[in-house]
């Protein structure tokens, strides 16, 4: 049977990668993102992939896109909310509210609307498989990185609870949490830590490499690769997961 997937926040990064990885695989794929232009670049790339402009954290654009889905797909296999942001950088006493509350939507309120949606679907087929992307400051703690930290715990404790709601449904859900994933994202992120720490950015790239037991940055293609495990029969007995793709993160950048 053919894989129908949902990918938030697809058209770039490590969403893109999850999206091209199920259409290798030969399945069904749906993506949502804010970029117009990324997306129009995946929808000329892959013909085939079925794409919507939608705000995770706007939820009448998210129901009209998740509606229209179900109207044609009748269902939903494996759903990836994946859409986040790195938000802000600096001490919390230098933060503003506004910067917080997008953050914190971006990764934890997107995710909300993303699973609720799933979650009545699955439930009713008896099967399917959740993934939301955390982090390793889902982990651990994070300095200058309050907000980014926070939702990233919080998604942790959604995939528990997800779990153990779904689970007698037939539904798993798990979390995956990347370590430092090459790429634009991550340099803005770097750009922004240096900045708020009063280093070069290359002193703060390096910091990432070690606090790292492998000493190796992650590629989007490495998360997208476990989650196609966890999509595949192989996985069918993993729910309740926190799963760290990162060589072993010891410690954050400081």
């Amino acid at each position: 049977m053919t894989q129908r997937v949902l990918v938030t926040a697809g058209a770039a990064g490590i969403g893109r990668a999850i999206a091209e990885k199920f259409l290798s695989d030969g399945a069904q794929v749906a993506i949502c993102d804010v970029d117009q232009e990324q997306l129009d670049a995946m929808a000329v790339e892959h013909p085939q992939l079925i794409t919507k402009r939608a705000d995770v954290t706007n939820e009448a654009e998210m129901d009209a896109f998740l509606q229209g889905l179900e109207a044609d797909w009748q269902g939903v296999d494996v759903v990836c909310a994946n859409a986040g942001t790195g938000g802000p950088a600096g001490r919390i006493e230098t933060l503003g509210y506004a910067e917080w509350q997008t953050c914190v939507a971006t990764n934890l309120h997107g995710s909300f609307l993303t699973c609720r949606w799933a979650a009545r679907l699955m439930r009713a087929q008896g099967s399917g498989l959740i993934c939301l992307t955390s982090s390793t400051a889902g982990q651990m703690g994070y300095p200058l990185r309050s907000p980014y930290a926070a939702a990233k715990w919080a998604i942790v404790g959604l995939t528990k609870t997800l779990a153990m709601e779904l689970g007698e449904a037939g539904v798993r859900v798990n979390a995956i949490c990347p370590g430092a994933v090459t790429g634009p994202r991550m340099d803005r992120v770097i750009a922004n830590e240096a900045q708020a720490r009063g280093q070069d950015e290359e002193e703060v790239r390096l910091s990432y490499v070690k606090g790292v037991s492998m000493k190796t940055w992650v590629t989007a293609q490495d998360i997208a690769n476990t989650i196609s495990f966890l999509a595949s029969p192989a996985g069918a007995k993993i729910s309740g997961q926190i799963l760290a793709v990162d060589g072993h993160t010891e410690t954050l950048a400081p």
